[in-house]
Protein backbone atom coordinates (compact mmCIF):
# COMPACT_ATOMS: atom_id res chain seq x y z
CA UNK A 1 0.00 0.00 0.00
CA UNK A 2 1.34 3.44 -0.97
CA UNK A 3 1.56 6.41 1.38
CA UNK A 4 -1.25 8.05 -0.57
CA UNK A 5 -3.49 5.02 -0.16
CA UNK A 6 -2.77 4.90 3.58
CA UNK A 7 -3.60 8.59 3.88
CA UNK A 8 -6.88 8.05 2.05
CA UNK A 9 -7.84 5.30 4.48
CA UNK A 10 -7.13 7.68 7.33
CA UNK A 11 -9.22 10.43 5.74
CA UNK A 12 -12.19 8.11 5.18
CA UNK A 13 -12.24 7.10 8.86
CA UNK A 14 -12.06 10.64 10.32
CA UNK A 15 -14.73 11.69 12.86
CA UNK A 16 -13.13 14.91 14.10
CA UNK A 17 -16.07 17.27 13.41
CA UNK A 18 -19.27 16.26 15.27
CA UNK A 19 -21.54 18.57 13.25
CA UNK A 20 -20.30 17.16 9.96
CA UNK A 21 -20.39 13.55 11.15
CA UNK A 22 -24.02 13.96 12.20
CA UNK A 23 -25.02 15.66 8.95
CA UNK A 24 -23.24 13.34 6.50
CA UNK A 25 -24.61 10.25 8.26
CA UNK A 26 -28.15 11.64 8.44
CA UNK A 27 -28.07 12.40 4.72
CA UNK A 28 -26.80 8.88 4.05
CA UNK A 29 -29.57 7.38 6.17
CA UNK A 30 -32.51 9.50 4.94
CA UNK A 31 -31.30 9.69 1.31
CA UNK A 32 -32.87 11.52 -1.60
CA UNK A 33 -35.84 9.82 -3.26
CA UNK A 34 -34.01 9.49 -6.58
CA UNK A 35 -31.25 7.56 -4.82
CA UNK A 36 -33.23 5.52 -2.33
CA UNK A 37 -31.75 2.26 -3.70
CA UNK A 38 -28.19 3.52 -3.16
CA UNK A 39 -25.98 2.65 -0.22
CA UNK A 40 -24.49 6.07 0.51
CA UNK A 41 -20.79 6.46 1.24
CA UNK A 42 -21.59 8.76 4.19
CA UNK A 43 -17.95 9.30 5.20
CA UNK A 44 -15.14 11.80 4.49
CA UNK A 45 -14.11 11.71 0.83
CA UNK A 46 -10.41 11.27 -0.05
CA UNK A 47 -8.78 12.85 -3.06
CA UNK A 48 -9.00 11.20 -6.47
CA UNK A 49 -6.85 11.01 -9.58
CA UNK A 50 -3.39 10.33 -10.93
CA UNK A 51 -0.77 10.12 -8.15
CA UNK A 52 1.81 11.49 -10.62
CA UNK A 53 -0.37 14.50 -11.42
CA UNK A 54 1.17 17.82 -12.34
CA UNK A 55 -2.28 19.43 -12.08
CA UNK A 56 -3.93 19.48 -8.65
CA UNK A 57 -7.49 20.80 -8.50
CA UNK A 58 -8.53 22.26 -5.14
CA UNK A 59 -12.27 22.14 -4.53
CA UNK A 60 -14.53 23.07 -1.63
CA UNK A 61 -16.29 20.03 -0.12
CA UNK A 62 -18.30 16.94 -1.12
CA UNK A 63 -21.94 17.47 -2.10
CA UNK A 64 -24.53 15.85 0.15
CA UNK A 65 -25.99 13.66 -2.60
CA UNK A 66 -22.92 13.70 -4.85
CA UNK A 67 -19.59 12.60 -3.39
CA UNK A 68 -21.20 11.90 0.00
CA UNK A 69 -23.29 9.33 -1.88
CA UNK A 70 -20.69 7.96 -4.30
CA UNK A 71 -17.48 8.29 -2.28
CA UNK A 72 -15.52 9.99 -5.07
CA UNK A 73 -14.86 13.70 -5.46
CA UNK A 74 -17.30 15.54 -7.77
CA UNK A 75 -18.97 12.26 -8.74
CA UNK A 76 -22.71 11.95 -9.11
CA UNK A 77 -23.78 15.60 -9.26
CA UNK A 78 -24.05 18.38 -11.83
CA UNK A 79 -20.92 20.13 -10.66
CA UNK A 80 -19.03 16.97 -11.49
CA UNK A 81 -20.80 16.67 -14.83
CA UNK A 82 -19.46 20.10 -15.78
CA UNK A 83 -15.98 19.52 -14.33
CA UNK A 84 -15.31 16.10 -15.83
CA UNK A 85 -16.71 17.09 -19.21
CA UNK A 86 -14.22 19.97 -19.19
CA UNK A 87 -11.35 17.79 -18.03
CA UNK A 88 -12.19 15.30 -20.78
CA UNK A 89 -12.12 18.03 -23.43
CA UNK A 90 -8.76 19.15 -22.07
CA UNK A 91 -7.31 15.63 -22.13
CA UNK A 92 -7.10 15.17 -18.35
CA UNK A 93 -9.91 12.57 -18.13
CA UNK A 94 -10.67 9.48 -20.20
CA UNK A 95 -14.40 10.21 -20.22
CA UNK A 96 -16.67 13.16 -19.61
CA UNK A 97 -19.15 11.60 -17.20
CA UNK A 98 -18.94 10.63 -13.54
CA UNK A 99 -21.75 8.54 -12.09
CA UNK A 100 -20.22 6.20 -9.51
CA UNK A 101 -16.84 4.97 -8.24
CA UNK A 102 -16.74 2.00 -10.62
CA UNK A 103 -17.79 3.76 -13.82
CA UNK A 104 -14.33 3.60 -15.39
CA UNK A 105 -13.45 7.27 -15.00
CA UNK A 106 -9.71 7.86 -14.75
CA UNK A 107 -7.77 11.10 -14.55
CA UNK A 108 -4.46 11.54 -16.36
CA UNK A 109 -1.93 14.02 -14.95
CA UNK A 110 -4.66 15.50 -12.71
CA UNK A 111 -5.71 14.97 -9.10
CA UNK A 112 -8.63 16.43 -7.14
CA UNK A 113 -8.41 17.47 -3.49
CA UNK A 114 -10.70 19.63 -1.33
CA UNK A 115 -10.60 22.10 1.52
CA UNK A 116 -13.14 20.00 3.47
CA UNK A 117 -13.75 16.26 3.17
CA UNK A 118 -17.27 15.91 4.60
CA UNK A 119 -20.50 17.18 3.10
CA UNK A 120 -21.44 20.29 5.14
CA UNK A 121 -24.96 21.63 5.78
CA UNK A 122 -25.86 24.25 3.15
CA UNK A 123 -22.52 23.52 1.43
CA UNK A 124 -20.81 25.77 3.99
CA UNK A 125 -18.13 24.22 6.20
CA UNK A 126 -17.23 26.25 9.27
CA UNK A 127 -13.74 27.77 9.48
CA UNK A 128 -12.80 25.45 12.33
CA UNK A 129 -13.93 22.44 10.26
CA UNK A 130 -11.76 23.51 7.32
CA UNK A 131 -8.89 23.95 9.81
CA UNK A 132 -9.31 20.37 11.06
CA UNK A 133 -9.15 19.11 7.48
CA UNK A 134 -6.07 21.19 6.67
CA UNK A 135 -3.51 18.51 7.65
CA UNK A 136 -5.14 16.10 5.19
CA UNK A 137 -4.82 18.69 2.41
CA UNK A 138 -1.21 19.41 3.32
CA UNK A 139 -0.23 15.75 3.38
CA UNK A 140 -1.98 15.00 0.10
CA UNK A 141 -0.36 17.97 -1.62
CA UNK A 142 3.07 16.92 -0.32
CA UNK A 143 2.70 13.55 -2.07
CA UNK A 144 1.76 15.02 -5.47
CA UNK A 145 4.31 16.45 -7.95
CA UNK A 146 2.08 19.41 -8.83
CA UNK A 147 3.22 22.18 -11.15
CA UNK A 148 -0.18 23.87 -11.34
CA UNK A 149 -2.72 24.24 -8.53
CA UNK A 150 -6.16 25.03 -9.95
CA UNK A 151 -8.35 26.57 -7.23
CA UNK A 152 -12.10 26.29 -7.77
CA UNK A 153 -13.61 29.35 -6.13
CA UNK A 154 -12.36 31.65 -3.39
CA UNK A 155 -12.48 28.95 -0.70
CA UNK A 156 -10.31 26.65 -2.80
CA UNK A 157 -7.93 29.55 -3.51
CA UNK A 158 -7.62 30.49 0.16
CA UNK A 159 -7.21 26.85 1.19
CA UNK A 160 -4.36 26.50 -1.32
CA UNK A 161 -2.71 29.70 -0.06
CA UNK A 162 -2.99 28.55 3.55
CA UNK A 163 -1.51 25.15 2.72
CA UNK A 164 1.39 26.79 0.91
CA UNK A 165 1.99 29.11 3.86
CA UNK A 166 2.17 26.11 6.18
CA UNK A 167 5.05 24.82 4.03
CA UNK A 168 6.93 28.10 4.44
CA UNK A 169 5.80 30.02 1.34
CA UNK A 170 5.20 33.69 2.18
CA UNK A 171 2.94 36.17 0.44
CA UNK A 172 2.90 39.93 0.59
CA UNK A 173 0.19 42.11 2.08
CA UNK A 174 -2.56 42.23 1.02
CA UNK A 175 -2.83 38.53 0.42
CA UNK A 176 -3.19 37.55 -3.26
CA UNK A 177 -6.88 37.80 -4.16
CA UNK A 178 -8.93 35.16 -5.96
CA UNK A 179 -10.22 35.86 -9.43
CA UNK A 180 -11.28 33.82 -12.40
CA UNK A 181 -8.14 33.38 -14.48
CA UNK A 182 -5.91 34.84 -11.76
CA UNK A 183 -2.35 33.50 -11.70
CA UNK A 184 0.13 33.49 -8.85
CA UNK A 185 3.71 32.31 -9.47
CA UNK A 186 5.01 30.05 -6.71
CA UNK A 187 8.45 28.78 -5.70
CA UNK A 188 9.84 25.87 -7.67
CA UNK A 189 8.25 26.91 -10.95
CA UNK A 190 4.72 26.18 -9.76
CA UNK A 191 1.65 28.36 -10.37
CA UNK A 192 -1.66 28.84 -8.58
CA UNK A 193 -4.52 29.49 -11.02
CA UNK A 194 -8.04 30.61 -10.11
CA UNK A 195 -11.29 29.45 -11.71
CA UNK A 196 -14.89 30.10 -10.72
CA UNK A 197 -16.30 27.10 -8.90
CA UNK A 198 -18.15 24.59 -11.07
CA UNK A 199 -21.28 24.85 -8.90
CA UNK A 200 -24.71 25.03 -10.50
CA UNK A 201 -25.04 28.58 -9.19
CA UNK A 202 -22.21 29.50 -11.57
CA UNK A 203 -22.70 27.13 -14.49
CA UNK A 204 -26.47 27.53 -14.82
CA UNK A 205 -26.36 31.32 -14.63
CA UNK A 206 -23.61 31.70 -17.21
CA UNK A 207 -21.09 33.06 -14.77
CA UNK A 208 -18.91 30.08 -15.72
CA UNK A 209 -19.37 28.72 -19.23
CA UNK A 210 -17.69 25.73 -20.89
CA UNK A 211 -15.73 28.17 -23.07
CA UNK A 212 -14.47 30.01 -19.97
CA UNK A 213 -13.42 26.75 -18.36
CA UNK A 214 -11.71 25.61 -21.56
CA UNK A 215 -9.73 28.86 -21.68
CA UNK A 216 -8.46 28.26 -18.13
CA UNK A 217 -7.53 24.69 -19.02
CA UNK A 218 -5.64 25.89 -22.10
CA UNK A 219 -3.60 28.12 -19.81
CA UNK A 220 -3.03 25.19 -17.43
CA UNK A 221 -1.64 23.18 -20.34
CA UNK A 222 0.69 26.04 -21.24
CA UNK A 223 1.98 26.23 -17.66
CA UNK A 224 2.53 22.47 -17.45
CA UNK A 225 4.10 22.10 -20.87
CA UNK A 226 7.67 23.20 -19.94
CA UNK A 227 8.01 20.06 -17.80
CA UNK A 228 6.94 17.80 -20.68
Amino acid sequence: MTRLEKLHQEIASCRACPRLVEWREEVARVKRRAYREWTYWGRPVPGFGDPRARLVIVGLAPAAHGANRTGRMFTGDRSGDFLFAGLHRAGFANQGTSEHRDDGLALKDAFIVAAARCAPPDNKPLPEEVARCAPFLDREMALLPARVLLALGAIGWNAALASLERTGVTFGSPRPAFGHGAELPLPGGRTLVGCYHVSQQNTQTGRLTPAMFDAVMARVHALIRPAS
